[in-house]
């Protein structure tokens, strides 16, 4: 009786025959009609980082954060679902980097303006007290000589209450922030973008397109910048970044190691 081979020795072996990421995203803008220099400007991608991204090299992108913020805004404008893009990318690389948690900064700020509160009625109700407590005790105890002191007695006593609080004018601290958003100019937008809880790619360009600004926003570093007209942005890396316009905070949830483009105008902060 002779021994054969298995037949599953036989079959051919299982390869991923699927395209990489930078071949996927290539083929995807040549179907779509597009050119290298039209999915730059559409996405404000970088030209270098397009090219190095369609070679599967991700050395230009400035990190794994960063690199998952481009596959997924290169994807979207080239037609592509860029979830399996993105598995692919964290696949290849160790996986995806865990969020920083934003809990504790959100609940600081809750908690801080409620610290300095005076409780202004307490105080009223202990002066009260205090002089009509006094004048009572007069009365009882005194006559007609003491009458004069009653009255004058309690002069001091109201007068008390009243300068106690000389710690209060600690609570108007807030004021400085009130001004700084009175110093913006009017006929004009500002940007303030500060890294709070992490380093930034940005570019920031004026109404005209003139650069403004590209490169990176290290943790705890700020930039300011102004124009006539209008402001544009793109924040990479969204969720670590603080933004005021024109003075005033924009309270709005970027996801970290999102992408954002943004464009802001004179007036309230509006998303352009």
């Amino acid at each position: 009786m002779s021994i054969g081979n298995s037949p599953e020795d036989d079959r051919p072996s299982v390869e991923d025959d699927r395209p990489s990421i930078g071949h996927a995203l290539q083929q995807a803008r040549v179907d779509a009609g597009l050119t290298v220099d039209e999915v730059s400007a559409s996405t404000r991608v970088r030209v270098p980082i397009v090219h190095g991204i369609e070679e599967d090299d991700f050395s230009r992108c400035g990190g794994d954060v960063y690199a998952r913020g481009h596959i997924r805004t290169l994807a979207r404008a080239v037609g592509l679902d860029p979830t399996p893009l993105i598995a692919r990318y964290d696949a290849a690389h160790g996986g995806r980097p865990a969020p920083t948690p934003a809990a504790p900064l959100f609940e600081a700020e809750r908690i801080r303006p409620e610290r300095r509160r005076p409780n202004w009625t307490a105080a009223m109700v202990a002066a009260i007290v205090a002089v009509v407590g006094f004048a009572g005790f007069t009365l009882l105890n005194g006559g007609d000589g003491q009458d004069t002191q009653v009255a004058e007695g309690p002069a001091p006593e109201t007068t008390g209450p009243t300068k106690a609080p000389p710690s209060k004018p600690a609570d108007p601290k807030p004021a400085p922030s009130d001004s700084a958003i009175a110093a913006v100019p009017s006929d004009k937008v500002t940007v303030k973008l500060s890294a709070v809880d992490d380093k930034s790619w940005i570019s920031a360009k004026s109404h005209n397109g003139k650069l403004l600004f590209d490169g990176t926003l290290k943790k705890g570093e700020s930039k300011t910048f102004q124009d006539d007209e209008r402001v544009d942005l793109i924040l990479g890396n969204a969720g670590a970044i603080e933004l005021y316009v024109n003075g005033k905070k924009v309270e709005a949830e970027f996801e970290m190691g999102g992408v954002e483009r943004l464009s802001y105008t004179k007036g309230d902060p509006e998303v352009g």
